[in-house]
């Protein structure tokens, strides 16, 4: 059926019958699933103007809120027509429609629509009739957004032992939000980021979220770092419906099956991240399992970490009921209860696989590099990788040389689209910052999420972008592995990078496998 028809024939069905709201209800439903893809299609264009898909949409939302007996059942016509319009859009950046074909649908409809208002057919009330199209269609706009800015919040250690972390990642976010804005913001939007200090700590993370919401007024959060906080954090959105974007952590917290609907993650876990270093040292060091000991940090972020090397193990067909765990305290670098367990562990340790902080880590190998010359050490990438290079150079060759960490982003030192583009940002934006695994991390999770706001449109809320974030697949920005989401599939990449520093603190491509 033409656009032109879908209108006119239901037009007629209402006219000829005298239709109790419920009635309505289900013929708007089955309009929006027809008429959705129109729209979406025409917003997959560049070409086909904005205000002309805009009148369509307004209208539309007329015809949803006169044909709604209450808020729910327009809530529920709003997500058919937005599930609609995200079909339109696939089609075309599937190759199934050309934009010569929306734009011809498109016009269609519209000269369907010039006459009276299909609203008038439905029959809306004299108080609603009385309310412009504008008025209604406009309403408030989501918190956080105003015709001139999209406010985000990013809740992190600004303060404390791991405060780089925090820093790191607020200046990879910040350098793909000035981008952007320069070259004019997403719909003439600008994007701003919003900060607040929880220390690492979770006791101070549901103040810095509340801050973030009625204080800074954020439509949603963006880069949070930390595990313990995430499990403050992560609920506090849910219970807002507010989208929780492209945390700092692999912990399975922000990995649920099937994932929470305002939840994503651009990196990869850290059961992949140990998974990816436990092969490594079993199959190409040729260590035995038993020779594999854990230090990870006395908390969930420890207990992710450890989760995933016995996790490994299990794979590989090794009992992991006797992996040996070396325990230190969050926000401290006190590793002398963890060192002394080492030394009475028979036979001795090989390898320690590291989930912590860049300065226990650094610590934890001044502290038992003598003790074990030939040792291994494997960090995840939460560790900071500039900032334990920075540790480990002051106390001297011996102590960088060969210590690993996984990745979830490419070399800083490499040459790939994504890198060499977040290398110039960064120095135009912050010169004198140098590159850093986490700062490109926050640069390239932002950059994912800014595509599909771009996607989404100008009449953007949290419901259409996160529909879009779902239909997002097979998005290249450089990185040398394509990104994408799905409704059961919330985390965009699982690709890992092994990196080793050498004797001058310089990390060094390393093949995992």
């Amino acid at each position: 059926m033409t656009s032109r028809r879908i209108w006119l024939v239901l037009a007629a069905m209402l006219s000829s019958t005298a239709a109790g709201a419920g009635d309505n209800t289900d013929i708007v439903r089955d309009l929006a699933i027809r008429v959705g893809p129109v729209v979406g299609s025409a917003l997959a264009c560049r070409d086909i103007a904005r205000p002309r898909i805009q009148a369509v949409v307004e209208k539309f939302a007329v015809v949803i809120r006169d044909a709604s007996a209450n808020e729910a059942e327009r809530s529920d016509l709003s997500q058919v027509l937005d599930r609609s319009v995200n079909d339109g859009r696939a089609a075309v950046t599937a190759g199934r429609i050309d934009c010569k074909v929306a734009d011809r649908q498109l016009a269609d409809l519209e000269r369907s629509i010039a006459g009276p208002s299909l609203s008038s057919v439905l029959g809306p009330s004299s108080a609603a009739a009385a309310t412009s199209t504008a008025s209604v269609t406009a309403g408030p706009l989501p918190r956080g957004i105003t015709d001139k800015e999209i406010r985000f919040g990013i809740a992190a250690p600004f303060s404390g032992s791991a405060r780089e972390l925090g820093r790191q990642m607020k200046l990879g976010i910040d350098t793909a939000f000035n981008r952007v804005n320069d070259a004019g913001g997403v719909d003439g939007r600008m994007l701003k980021l919003f900060a607040a200090d929880d220390g690492y700590e979770p006791s101070r993370t549901g103040e810095a979220m509340k801050q973030l919401t009625e204080k800074d007024q954020v439509f949603g959060i963006i880069g949070n770092v930390g595990t313990p906080t995430a499990a403050v954090a992560v609920p506090y959105s849910l219970e807002r419906r507010m989208l929780f974007f492209g945390a700092f952590t692999g912990s399975n917290i922000l990995r649920n099956d099937p994932p929470d609907r305002y939840v994503f993650n651009y990196r990869a876990s850290y059961a992949e991240e140990t998974d990816a270093v436990v092969r490594y040292l079993v199959k190409l060091r040729k260590l035995q399992p038993r020779q594999i000991a854990v230090f990870a940090q006395q908390d969930s972020y420890g207990d992710a970490g450890f989760a995933g090397v016995a996790k490994a193990f299990r794979a590989l067909g090794v009992n992991d009921t006797a992996i040996v765990r070396l325990n230190y305290a969050r926000n401290t670098v006190d590793v002398d209860e963890a060192v002394n367990h080492l030394k009475i562990q028979k036979p001795p340790i090989k390898a320690v696989v590291m989930v912590a902080t860049y300065r226990a880590a650094a610590r934890f190998i001044e502290k038992t590099r003598d003790l074990y010359p030939a040792m291994i050490y494997s960090n995840v990438s939460f560790v900071g990788s500039t900032a334990l290079a920075d540790e480990l150079k002051l106390l001297g060759p011996r102590y960088a040389n060969g210590v690993i960490v996984t990745q979830v982003v490419p070399a800083v030192a490499g040459y790939s689209s994504a890198v060499l583009e977040y290398k110039n940002a960064l120095a135009k934006y912050f010169p004198g910052e140098a590159p850093d695994y986490v700062s490109l991390e926050g640069y390239v999770a932002a950059n994912v999420l800014i595509q599909a706001i771009k996607r989404t449109g100008p009449q953007l809320d949290t419901e259409k972008l996160i529909d879009t974030l779902e239909t997002t697949r097979n998005l290249d920005l450089g990185l040398g592995t394509q990104l994408g989401f799905g409704r059961s599939e919330h985390q965009a990449s699982h690709k890992i990078w092994g990196t080793a520093l050498d004797e001058t603190a310089r990390y060094q491509p390393l093949e995992l496998e």
